[in-house]
């Protein structure tokens, strides 16, 4: 632990010396909350430390601190780079510097002590004001205190005794120390260590910028390369991937280090994710097309887990654009594995200790090895169906839609196939309906969890479910075409009794034939 005072700081910033990392979030903080920390100051309140990391390597990615661009540092003076309290170091610098100009909004620095405000321990004698509000006669600006000249013009006017006590509001800035925590060192992999720990307690800090800061060069930047595989997978309905840093940084982790812990990582090697990104961006690809292909998943919400990914991308991971030729056996074992997963709802806990896991077994079936990788048991019985409701934005309830999928669901009016792709594209409410309609339930006095039960939704359009109306099943029978009522009931998963207008012995019905389904998926 050390002490830095206020006139140092201003110095080492103004000298380029303290310096803020790209992988920092940028300045945050309102004027109400700057003269709140010049208060603590002032009353000697404790208000932080701040961590700073000194290295002699330069970073080639860095932020502004606040609205102030800092200029090059002197070769032969080490960098500070501030880990951690940026947004009160940039507070105190902001108000009292005078050398840099802002390029950009610094009206939060524009702090006045209050000489009629009282002594108070709880209340605030530090104003936020706009120009238009500031009374001379009582308002002093505090700006002026580690400036001579601004100082003695501020206090020209002043009476005698606010003049006295300005000087001594001054003298508490002028000997007032921030406690500082220096960590000297050139090794990155201690500086992600901190980072990371600093992180746990709370601290907000962006990991893509921080491994950007990591991996950047003059030919590779990570975060345009992972905007430009976005706009790439953007027709096939996968841009949205390009919005999740977390997955990105996830695949990125599993490919080189083979494992997506947040500790790997922040401890990511540069230059061996600059060496294999074809690599991860084959594999991310890879893993796209394969649940495109096999799950018809169309969007990255139509996934139960985004997770999912993870594993598939070491497994389709590969360079120079070549495609991985996969045997039977390797497609029969990842579809297993993608379904178990769903159904044990794998990555709603203990998701890292899972996905090393599965990490792991992917690649040992990549290299032909024997494996385990869809070895955990499931099983799912009548019950998944009947008490779990259905919402679209639930793991249960995407898993269940992905299976209604594998039957080839045809439209209750038409008979013709249900458009898969437009469905699962635009991906909203109106695409499932109640078999058992809620107008016709309601006047039965059903609780809601019954009428919302996975096994009374099946894939009815909304112009469909409009035709068919909210009738009993008996009666909407005579709005399909009576030909294609057994294709259509087959491709729905749904037993005949769902025209017997009987709730429980129907819902009983076809959650046997639903768990049947998907207990074959499994197996």
């Amino acid at each position: 632990m050390g002490n830095i005072s206020i006139r140092r700081v201003i110095e080492h910033v103004s000298q380029g010396q303290i310096r803020i990392p790209a992988f920092q979030r940028g300045f945050v903080w309102d004027a109400e909350r700057v003269a709140f920390l010049m208060d603590s100051i002032y009353k000697s309140y404790p208000f932080g430390s701040l961590i700073l990391w000194q290295t002699k390597n330069r970073l080639t990615a860095e932020r502004k601190l606040g609205p102030f661009k800092l200029p090059e540092s002197q070769a032969e003076f080490p960098i500070q780079y501030v880990l951690d309290g940026q947004q009160r170091l940039t507070s105190i610098f902001g108000v009292f510097q005078s050398d840099l100009v802002p390029d950009g909004d610094d009206s939060w620095t524009q702090i006045f002590f209050d000489l009629s405000a009282a002594d108070d321990f709880q209340e605030s004698q530090f104003l936020a004001l706009d120009p238009s509000d500031v009374d001379p006669a009582r308002h002093f600006p505090i700006s002026t205190f580690f400036d001579v000249t601004g100082y003695r013009k501020a206090t020209e006017n002043l009476t005698t005794d606010q003049a006295e006590l300005i000087d001594s509001v001054q003298s508490v800035f002028k000997e007032a120390l921030i406690p500082t925590q220096d960590i000297v060192t050139d090794n990155r992999a201690k500086v992600a260590i901190v980072f990371e720990r600093v992180n746990r307690l709370g601290v907000e800090l962006d990991v893509l910028q921080l491994l950007t800061a990591w991996t950047w060069s003059e030919d590779f930047d990570l975060q345009s390369r992972f905007s430009d595989l976005a706009q790439e997978l953007a027709p096939f309905g996968f841009g949205d991937v390009g919005d999740d840093s977390n997955l990105l940084l996830r695949c990125c982790a599993a490919v080189v280090a083979g494992d997506a812990s947040p500790a790997t990582l922040i401890r990511l090697n540069g230059a061996e994710v600059r060496e294999n990104f074809e690599r991860i961006e084959n594999g991310i690809k890879g893993a796209i097309d394969f649940v495109r292909t096999h799950f018809h998943v169309e969007r990255l919400v139509n996934l139960p887990y985004p997770a999912l990914l993870v594993p598939l991308t070491v497994f389709f991971a590969s360079m120079n654009g070549k495609s991985l030729k996969v045997t039977d056996f390797q497609r029969e074992t990842l579809v297993r594995w993608f379904w178990r997963a769903c159904f044990s709802r794998r990555f709603s806990a203990g998701v890292l200790r899972n996905l090393k896991r599965d990490i792991d077994e992917i690649a040992k079936l990549r290299a032909g090895a024997e494996n385990s990788l869809s070895n955990f048991s499931v099983k799912i019985d009548a019950e998944h169906f009947t008490e779990r409701q259905f919402s679209i934005s639930a793991v249960d309830s995407k898993t269940f839609i992905l299976m209604l999928v594998q039957a080839s669901p045809l439209s209750f009016v038409s008979g013709s196939p249900v458009s898969l792709k437009n469905v699962l594209q635009s991906y909203n409410r109106s695409e499932f309906h109640h078999l058992l309609p809620r107008a016709f339930l309601g006047g039965r006095a059903f609780p809601t969890e019954k009428v919302n039960a996975l096994a009374n939704f099946a894939m009815i359009s909304a112009s469909d479910n409009k035709t068919l109306g909210g009738v009993a099943p008996s009666v909407y029978r005579t709005r399909m075409p009576e030909t294609k009522i057994p294709a259509i009931l087959a491709a729905a998963l749904c037993p005949n009794s769902l025209f017997d207008d009987d709730y429980d012995s129907f819902i009983s019905a076809r959650a046997q034939v639903l768990a049947a389904k998907a207990n074959s998926l499994v197996n």
